[in-house]
């Protein structure tokens, strides 16, 4: 396992509202969302990163508007084909 240190000024978590420590979850889910988002993690890894469970962390996508939907045009068309 990696670790990784960072150094967040104070007032970025007097901005985000957030107690410190809640941070280390803030920036993981956040962190975690991005990379899922930009599709470098699927949804398991990024829940994995993030320290929930899968589905809470698919909620989490809807709830700061990520789209769990990742099919192309072509797939779409190919799987409405099929239906």
């Amino acid at each position: 396992m990696y670790q990784l240190t960072l150094t967040i000024p104070e007032e970025i978590v007097l901005a985000l509202n957030i107690k410190p420590e809640q941070l280390q979850g803030e920036v993981l889910l956040a962190a975690a969302m991005k990379l899922y988002e930009i599709g470098k993690l699927s949804s398991g890894a990024a829940a994995n990163l993030a320290g929930i469970p899968k589905v809470v962390f698919l909620s989490q996508l809807a709830k700061y508007g990520i789209s769990t939907f990742k099919l192309t045009e072509a797939e779409l068309i190919e799987d409405l084909a099929r239906a």
